[in-house]
This record gives C-alpha cells, structure tokens and sequence, in this order.
C-alpha cells in the first residue's frame, strides 16, 4: 500500500468524502508549511487536525482563541518559585507537534503575532530567552468565513505566512451518511493509531527535498506568480515567498503521487491553494465581485509552460 493510501484509510475513518482536500493539507504539514482552514462550524475541522496528529504519531494541542487571550496563553511564561528561589519557564500550548488555533481571526494582533512568529521560526521569545518548538510543528488555523463581528482580520502580510488557505466544504449524502453510521456507537477517533511513527516522518521529509524539479517547472512556477503582479484587477500580486511555497508544495504532492519529479499539472493544480490568500484586489475588482479564484483560474489559462 501507498504512503498516500496508508494515510488516506486511516484519515478517512473519521473525515469522510473528503480525500483530496487531506491529500492536499498532507503535502503542506510534509513540505514544513501551514494552514489557514476557512470554514463554517462542524465540517470537522478539529476532528481532522486530531485525526492527522494521530496519524503520524505527534502531539496535539487545541488552543480556542478569544479577544482576552494574551500571547503568554500561547507561548508560556516564567514563573517563580520559591522552593528554588529561581524563575522557572512553564511551556505554553505552542509546544507541540500539531496546533490547532481556533477561530484565530478573534485573537488580538498582539497575540496572533505571537503564533505566526512561531509559524515562521519555530520558536518563541520570553523575555529575552529564545525556546525551539518542535522541528515539525504543524499549525492548522480556523476562522469562520461567514461571521465577523467580534474578530480581528488578519492583515494581509500575516496571511501570507500561511502556505495555503483551503475550506473542507460539505460532504455529499453519501459521505454524510456513513459519518452518522460511523458514530452510532463511538467516535471513531477512538480507533485512530499511528501509521507512520516519527522517524519515518523525518525520512519521508528529506526524500521530499531530492524531489526533482525540471528548469521548465521552475519557470512556470515565476510565470505564473509574474502574472498576478501584472493582472489588471491585482493591486499586488504575489511575493517571492508564493513562488518558494509553491514549489516545496509541488514537492511534497508528487512525493505523495509516488515521482521523483514535479509536473506542470501539479503546480496548476496547487496554485490556487497557495494564492488566494495572498492577492490584494483592485477597487474595480471588489465592486465588480470578482473572486480571487477566478483571477487565478485566468492567469493559470494564461499562462502556457515553456519546455
């Protein structure tokens, strides 16, 4: 059986009908990215951030965000005691393997920049003492695309740290009946366990990195990120570090697929995932209602591989 397969069978034991999207949010926890999961209340978006963790044998924290959360909530704090005389560092909730940030967007920014310089770091800074988090720490952050009162949109420089924004969606009768019959007598999280212990994790990671990439890929990746910095309802297109995501995403998918290469399919594939997020409308555009997606399917029929 496949890696993908592997991890497939035993996601699919929870999070039902929805394979490409766990295909997808994989090659980003593979590729050293995260995820920003927009979506509305009880798509199982919890379920799926606990269910991965298990898979692959790492810890897992939930953090629920809230306007009076402080940014010693998520990193810890020293304390002192008295029994040592001395002030001792009592670890938050960001040191774990795989995070779930709840609702993130009703965080204040103060304290969503204590999580996203974790994100971009792996570490975090107490006064003055710098702490390494996990060498695979997996963020998975939610926000409710539909409701905005009481929230704190993230700017658009804070989004871009995320590798790509996704939603779960729905799942079709079909799959919602088989969740209902799957928790007719237990949850089945319960019956989750590892397929893939730590080590195994480390080594799929640096076999993603002999991944080849041909000269053609690579301009099509540039093509396709110069293109959103010319379109006509892009006021700015996206950075340096679109193009870097996407390739190692493209990586961790054709790892995922079982090449040793990358494909222009999987890059046109992709792009939508990783931009966006990271594409800042024109006025015209937004009175017009033009979606980003719809900007990116253009671009991407626009732009034409070079072999």
């Amino acid at each position: 059986m496949s890696l993908m397969s592997l991890i497939l069978k035993n996601v699919s034991k929870v999070i039902k009908g929805k394979d490409e999207k766990i295909k997808i949010i994989t090659s980003c926890l593979l590729a050293g990215g995260h995820v920003l999961l927009e979506d509305v209340p009880g798509v199982g978006k919890t379920m799926l951030a606990r269910t991965l963790a298990k898979t692959f044998d790492l810890d897992f924290k939930r953090v629920q965000f809230t306007p009076d959360l402080l940014p010693t909530d998520l990193t810890g704090l020293y304390i002192f005691e008295r029994g040592t005389n001395k002030f001792v560092f009592k670890k938050g909730p960001l040191f774990t393997d795989v995070l779930l940030a709840d609702e993130v967007n009703r965080a204040t920014p103060r304290t969503q920049s204590a999580l996203l310089e974790a994100m971009e770091e792996r570490q975090v800074t107490v006064e003055g003492n710098t702490h390494k988090l996990s060498d695979v720490f997996f963020t998975i952050a939610t926000q409710n695309p539909i409701e905005s009162e009481g929230t704190f949109p993230l700017p658009e420089a804070q989004l871009d740290r995320f590798m790509i924004r996704i939603s779960m969606g729905y799942p079709d009768k079909e799959h919602e009946l088989k969740m209902l019959l799957s928790q007719v007598d237990h949850h089945p999280i319960e019956d989750i366990t590892p397929v893939i212990s730590r080590d195994e994790l480390n080594r799929i990671i640096t076999e993603i990195k002999e991944v080849k990439l041909s000269e053609s890929v690579l301009d099509y990746i540039i093509d396709i990120i110069k293109a959103t910095r010319n379109h006509e309802d892009i006021k700015v297109g996206a950075s340096p570090r679109a193009s870097i995501v996407l390739m190692k995403l493209a990586r961790a998918y054709a790892y995922l697929e079982e090449r040793e290469y990358v494909l222009p399919d999987d890059v046109k594939y992709l792009a939508p995932f990783v931009l966006n997020h990271r594409l800042i409308l024109t006025i015209e555009a937004k009175i017009k209602r033009v979606s980003p997606f719809e900007i990116i399917e253009e671009v991407l029929n626009n732009v034409k591989v070079v072999k």
